[in-house]
């Protein structure tokens, strides 16, 4: 379920100024921060006016900023939580060596639960026949996201043999010179979004192609681009950014397409058992 205040950034992203976008962008990549901030703090870390931000909070269609920081609030409730776990697993500058597999694993536990929170059933079914009635399937993920996009392409090409990560960024042109309405390109891309990912979805778009999005939130620049958007929480304390949640979800797409596709993908599985003894693919 998402919260309302979140849904009016997302909707008047596109009338937002550049300096609206910067305060839109902080709040979202401060969950548990920014609704605690003060118009004149949240000016100064964001880099605006103050008034800049009042005028941010009736932009959106609130009485004044303190009307929205309430909202911000009410709508951050459920990461309070998280906000508690990680001032207890961090001394200091930062957690112990020998706690931070604690921090990072109780973060990932709390990006799971943040990801059941914000997943709408009907985007995820939609996502499923999406997957499922595609002619031909491209993924497009590039740097860190590469690593997802490697292990989705990998278990939906063995079972339906249509499946392609771009992996060459200079070639993008030729893999997609016969893309049409029948396919569908799934962009998976998280906060630093590059420029490659985004270039492609909007030039697919152009072509008829149906775009399934991964990405972290709403306000991602990949958002707009989608068909279909599927959130997924990537937080953790640490330059990286964490893919359990991302993962998570795709191992649960890859579970309900191939169920949705059952007799399909049980004749598909046993002839490639039979390949798979005839080459000793496996330690026996």
């Amino acid at each position: 379920m998402r919260s309302t205040v979140y849904e009016k950034m997302i909707e008047k992203r596109e009338e937002m100024s550049k300096s609206q976008r910067k305060i839109a962008n902080y709040i979202i990549e401060h969950p548990d921060v920014a609704p605690f901030l003060t118009a004149s703090k949240l000016a100064n870390n964001v880099g605006v006016g103050e008034a800049t931000v009042i005028r941010f909070a009736v932009f959106l269609g609130y009485q004044g900023y303190p009307d929205f920081q309430w909202h911000l609030q009410e709508a951050m409730k459920r990461k309070w939580t998280a906000a508690e776990r990680f001032e207890k697993t961090t001394v200091g500058g930062g957690a112990f060596p020998s706690a931070v597999w604690q921090e990072v694993l109780s973060d990932d536990i709390q990006n799971i639960k943040t990801t059941m929170d914000n997943i709408d059933d009907e985007d995820f079914q939609e996502a499923v026949q999406a997957i499922v009635q595609a002619k031909r399937i491209y993924i497009v993920a590039y740097r860190s996201a590469q690593s997802i996009g490697q292990f989705l392409e990998f278990y939906l090409d063995l079972v339906f043999q249509n499946t392609e990560l771009i992996r060459q960024a200079d070639g993008v042109s030729e893999h997609l010179l016969d893309i049409h309405e029948n396919d569908l390109v799934i962009g998976i891309g998280f906060s630093r979004y590059t420029k490659r990912t985004i270039d492609i979805l909007k030039y697919v778009r152009t072509r008829g192609a149906k775009t399934l999005i991964i990405t972290d939130h709403i306000m991602s620049p990949l958002a707009p681009l989608g068909d279909i958007q599927i959130y997924t929480s990537v937080d953790i304390n640490s330059f990286i950014d964490s893919f359990t949640a991302p993962l998570s979800m795709i191992n649960a797409l890859i579970t309900a397409v191939t169920r949705s596709e059952q007799e399909k993908v049980k004749k598909r599985l046993e002839q490639l058992e039979d390949l798979w003894d005839n080459f000793h693919v496996f330690y026996k």
